[in-house]
């Protein structure tokens, strides 16, 4: 099987230091196996994604000296292939609509601890013990309400049946995760929004679906995200896309033990540039040629 792997940033700011670390570790992964490295923009959200951001990431990337194949797929061009999945999940009644905001849900939460497990990043809400009736769910289409598109984990498992449990992915990372064959566990993370009524995907649905789209076989990317892969994997299984091996590696941190954020304004890349770092020495700072994935 050829090794196909890719870098996804989304030009919500500039690049920093555990970018580069990512996008480092999965180029030179695909320089070793003899692969190829591949680009992609994830710019669905519209509101927050800009230009001078996407024209950075480039410019970053050709400083840390990394290649990539052209042309490079940006997200906000393929809205259609996105609404076409959710359609199908739509189709065979595996989601549903959700008008709660996220204060209701918390609420909700408040009142009734007992239904909501404790996930991987704290509770989790598990959808409705009811679902709404037609005539009120048309009402209150028809007043024009804000709504999301979940996955309902309980419809997904009647349709697979056994198979829902027989899921696995395979782990290839550090050891900081779980290793080798890992069973997929989607019911940790809950009905997982994938579409809205403004914007019909989300990063989990638009990520999948592009990664069987371009061929990727082998996904290296921050551990932060080792548990969405569980929600992914079933997303796999739902529309037929290839499975692909995973790489989960470790997260850079600052002095302090914090790991690198763009909401946590963290020291941009092209700010070590002018203060007088090279990619040599980026490396040596990230340890990167010990780090073998």
């Amino acid at each position: 099987m050829d090794f196909v792997t890719r870098f996804a940033p989304s030009p919500t700011g500039y690049l920093h230091l555990g970018h580069a670390f990512s996008a480092l570790t999965a180029w030179q992964s695909a320089r070793r196996a003899g692969g190829r490295f591949i680009l992609r923009i994830e710019d669905i959200d519209t509101t927050r994604c800009r230009p001078e951001f996407e024209d950075a990431i480039y410019e970053d990337l050709a400083w840390l000296g990394l290649d990539w194949e052209k042309p490079v797929r940006r997200q906000s061009e393929h809205f259609a292939d996105y609404d076409a999945v959710l359609q199908s999940l739509i189709d065979r009644g595996l989601v549903y609509r959700c008008f709660k905001t996220r204060k209701e849900i918390a609420a909700d939460i408040a009142r009734a601890p007992h239904l909501a497990p404790d996930g991987p990043e704290g509770v989790v809400y598990c959808g409705p013990d009811e679902m709404m009736g037609p005539d009120e769910e048309a009402e209150r289409l028809a007043r024009g309400e804000h709504f999301a598109w979940r996955l309902s984990i309980h419809r997904c498992r009647d349709l697979l049946g056994d198979r829902f449990d027989r899921l696995t992915f395979t782990e290839h990372g550090d050891g900081t995760v779980d290793h080798g064959q890992v069973y997929v566990r989607p019911d940790r993370l809950g009905d997982v929004v994938v579409g809205r009524k403004d914007v019909g995907t989300s990063y989990h649905l638009a990520v999948t679906h592009d990664d069987a789209v371009q061929g990727i076989t082998r996904i290296i990317r921050g551990k932060d995200l080792f548990e969405a892969t569980h929600l992914h994997r079933l997303l796999q299984e739902l529309m037929d896309w290839p499975v692909p091996d995973y790489v989960h590696h470790r997260l850079l941190t600052d002095s302090k033990g914090k790991r690198f954020a763009k909401r946590d304004h963290a020291v941009t890349l092209r700010e070590l540039r002018e203060a007088g770092e090279t990619p040599d020495s980026l490396k040596r700072r990230m340890n990167l040629d010990s780090y073998v994935s």
